[in-house]
């Protein structure tokens, strides 16, 4: 163990999920840091364990004081024999990057944090390592950071995965729906960008929003500026929601889309999270819920054996069924996106086309599901997580001139 040494998300994380008491692993850290103000470690595991209790503010400005110290964090998955890959992250919450610690769970990984920010001078005195990632999701907060890499990546020896800056920071709603607004197999519904004062206007009848956003009509699907995991979003079916919705949010600007009925013909709207690696999908979850609106804990998934039977046939059939079925759609995002890896959240039309929600390389992707309710969830996760590491061996100079 060296004083780079955290225990990482693969530790902390199921820790919190099956609620175990973290009193013992608070005092241990809190005492390290009490004996040496400058165990920079210790706070970064602190920072998880404040996040994993949602206290976001507090585990923020205790990975600040980390990362006065150092910017370097090490996390041994296994006996630490295998690929030593090295991610450029950016300070943040659980979703502020590509999940890569829960990805090389069953590994015998070495994973290295380079923590990076729009002051970054340069990549030198990095860690030994064999490949790289740039783990930084899109966000509006990280486009300064996103373009400091950008400067810095192509100078960096070494293989690089996703090293696209430009591309991960065109993955706003926006960016995305212009994206594929061509695309045939697949439905990225037009998404608006505009300001608090238009649309204001338009809930108090001034004007329609037909005049302020040409082709958009009510039902809409409206949220903030760059929120995730469904922060903000809400429906508003005429100008009265509107005002009412408004009246709830403080932002100047916000995304408008059409809202899409996505049910299917049992009446429940089903939501996928697919991760693409290396150009191949693989299945994370499918939840099924009554409301348009499908978050997978809030789903009632561990409550309803049906849900799980579906969901358990979509994993175990996925390479024959799903992804076969919706292969040009695939097709279609490997071609315009072209990382090596990223994510999407969609949900299957009854045209037949794939209904795309959200891109990004920074989806929450894990295998903490309680085995005993969700027994196929393991043997899919670990798949997609031995793809993972696969995807990084195989970028190693030796392999690669050896193929």
């Amino acid at each position: 163990m060296t004083d780079s040494d955290i225990l990482g998300l693969h530790r902390i994380l199921p820790m919190a999920f099956e609620r175990q008491d973290m009193t013992a692993l608070w005092a241990d850290r809190a005492a390290r840091v009490a004996a040496d103000a400058g165990d920079a470690a210790a706070m970064m595991d602190l920072s998880m364990i404040l996040q994993a209790h949602a206290r976001t503010d507090e585990a923020l400005a205790m990975m600040a004081e980390a990362l006065k110290i150092r910017r370097d964090y090490r996390v041994v998955h296994g006996d630490g024999s295998g690929i030593r890959l090295l991610a450029f992250v950016t300070p943040g919450d659980f979703m502020a990057n590509t999940p890569v610690d829960c990805l090389l769970n069953g590994s015998d990984a070495v994973l290295w944090l380079h923590y990076v920010d729009a002051d970054t001078a340069d990549l030198d005195d990095l860690p030994e390592h064999d490949v790289a990632l740039l783990a930084i999701g899109e966000a509006t907060a990280h486009r300064p950071v996103l373009a400091r890499m950008a400067a810095l990546l192509p100078g960096l020896p070494g293989p690089v995965l996703n090293a696209d800056p430009h591309t991960i920071a065109s993955l706003t709603r926006d960016g995305v729906s212009a994206m594929f607004a061509d695309e045939t197999a697949l439905l990225v519904p037009r998404t608006h960008h505009v300001g608090r004062a238009a649309l204001a206007a338009v809930a108090t009848g001034t004007v329609t929003l037909e005049a302020t956003v040409a082709g958009l009509s009510f039902p809409i699907i409206i949220r903030p500026l760059g929120t995730h995991a469904g922060g903000g979003l809400d429906r508003a079916d005429d100008a009265g929601e509107l005002a009412t919705y408004l009246a709830s949010y403080p932002d100047d600007a916000f995304f408008l889309a059409p809202f899409v009925d996505y049910r299917g013909a049992d009446g429940l709207f089903g939501k996928q999270r697919i991760v693409l690696i290396g150009g191949k999908p693989y299945p994370s979850h499918l939840a099924l819920s009554d409301h348009w609106i499908v978050h997978y804990f809030g789903s009632g998934m561990a409550e309803n054996p049906a849900k799980r039977a579906i969901e358990a046939a979509w994993m175990a059939n996925f390479d024959t069924d799903f992804a076969a079925r919706h292969a040009d759609a695939f097709a279609a995002l490997n071609r315009h996106i072209g990382l090596d890896y990223f994510g999407i959240d969609c949900a299957e039309l009854p045209d037949g086309r794939l209904l795309v929600f959200e891109v990004d390389v920074a989806m929450i992707v894990h295998d903490l599901d309680d085995v005993a309710t969700f027994p196929y969830k393991k043997p899919t996760m670990q798949r997609l997580f031995d793809a993972f590491v696969a995807m990084g061996r195989a970028r190693l100079p030796a392999l690669a001139d050896a193929a």
